[in-house]
């Protein structure tokens, strides 16, 4: 696993999730003031990347418009993103 900066563009979220926008706000507020602190997860499978957890600092750093997002990224075959998806 390995830490990097990456475009928010280029991550995918198959799982699309309500989140909720208090806690969205409220990370919104304090990214603006500290910064991100806990990286999101991704999977880089085939060089794409796929979010699955992380959804509400995602919004969050999306809607203060971050370009990048800080992520933890763990390579994994296409039979893992499978069992994601099922």
């Amino acid at each position: 696993m390995r830490l990097e900066d990456i475009p928010i563009a280029q991550i995918r979220r198959p799982l699309p999730r309500a989140n909720d926008p208090n806690k969205v706000k409220a990370l919104m507020d304090s990214i603006a003031e500290i910064g991100l602190q806990e990286p999101i997860d991704v999977l880089e499978v085939d060089g794409q990347y796929y979010g699955f957890s992380g959804c509400h600092r995602y919004e969050a750093c999306q809607r203060l418009g971050h370009q990048t997002i800080r992520c933890r990224v763990r390579r994994a075959p296409k039979a893992v993103l499978k069992m994601h998806l099922a």
